[in-house]
């Protein structure tokens, strides 16, 4: 989908890459490896788009009502972390999503006559068209440039269509859908196109009571099972496959030491299974690994700033205690 231009203030830039044509390979690749996994970044189509609205607003999924107590409560203490200098910035936000909470930033940006410019990052084009729609309404005066793509591709974008002081969100505890190593190639990776005085905002979940994060990756209307069956549907319909939704089985696992939330879908019997002309088979009780929601302490929050070449200069929790928002500083 291209997404339209409203005005002079807005602007969609897509990936030149064929994104049919990646997820083929990552699809492909996934489940001809051992163990069998796929990228939790496919969960967004429009109909996963719509499920994960659906994870957010249950009552057992917590991460998004701790964010929203911050950027809804604690507005002036984010942008003063933004506003330390005058100096006109890019806000560019990883995985933009619908931009609910950080709609609450950028009113309040707009209402310090802060001089920045909103660029949006975010694979799923459809809820990019959503984001625009919304803030072309909510936020007539904002200038935003929407990317569509990888984030490191968009980011090379960002800062080529512009040599302001880079700010970058990135929030929801994204981070936590790596694994650490990952995670740490990652940030030492956001480093290298970021300058020294650009600022990372970067959400983590924190460790807390393990039944907590159980429920909330595990609710009992089986909306979070579905949003991952929903990926089996997607390589149906987008890569000409043959998976039985019905033969497979959603099962969450969560371990309070390592902080590791895990999800998987299981093969409910032996099977075989075409994707894009190509056999795949499957053993009874084989899982597919789906998705990872790593969870932090702020001890580790800060290693991993150390080792990726930020210095934390704060951190913002929500009134719980159960995610913080923290800062990091490009050095």
């Amino acid at each position: 989908m291209i997404l339209q231009s409203y005005t002079t203030k807005s602007t969609h830039i897509p990936t030149q890459d064929n994104p049919t044509d990646q997820f083929r390979s990552d699809v492909l690749q996934g489940l001809q490896s051992t163990p069998k996994k796929l990228h939790s970044k496919y969960f967004y189509d429009k109909k996963g788009d719509a499920l994960f609205q659906q994870i957010m607003a249950m009552p057992e999924y917590y991460l998004t009502n701790c964010e929203m107590d911050i950027f809804q409560n604690k507005t002036s203490a984010l942008a003063g972390i933004i506003l330390q200098t005058d100096e006109a910035f890019d806000l560019i936000e990883l995985g933009a999503g619908d931009g609910t909470k950080s709609a609450f930033l950028l009113k309040y940006l707009l209402d310090q006559k802060a001089d920045f410019n909103y660029m949006p990052i975010d694979i799923s084009a459809n809820i990019l068209s959503v984001l625009q729609d919304k803030l072309k309404s909510d936020l007539p005066e904002l200038n935003i440039t929407c990317l569509e793509g990888e984030y490191f591709k968009m980011l090379e974008k960002a800062a080529a269509l512009s040599s302001k002081r880079k700010v970058v969100l990135f929030l929801g505890s994204n981070i936590g859908n790596m694994e650490k190593d990952e995670a740490l190639s990652f940030c030492r990776g956001l480093n290298s196109y970021l300058s020294p005085g650009d600022i990372v905002l970067m959400g983590f979940d924190l460790k807390k009571n393990p039944q907590v994060i159980l429920d909330a990756y595990n609710d009992k209307a089986g909306i979070t099972a579905a949003f991952n069956l929903n990926l089996l549907t997607r390589i149906n319909s987008e890569l000409n496959a043959d998976f039985n939704v019905e033969k497979f089985e959603h099962y969450q696992t969560y371990d309070p030491l390592s902080g590791a939330c895990r999800s998987y879908l299981i093969s409910l019997e032996n099977q075989r299974v075409n994707v894009d002309g190509q056999s795949v088979n499957f053993e009874k009780d084989e899982l597919i690994a789906m998705e990872l929601s790593q969870k932090y302490s702020l001890k580790e929050s800060e290693e991993l700033a150390n080792s990726s070449g930020f210095e934390t200069i704060n951190h913002i929790m929500d009134s719980k205690a159960w995610f913080t928002d923290v800062a990091w500083l490009a050095v």
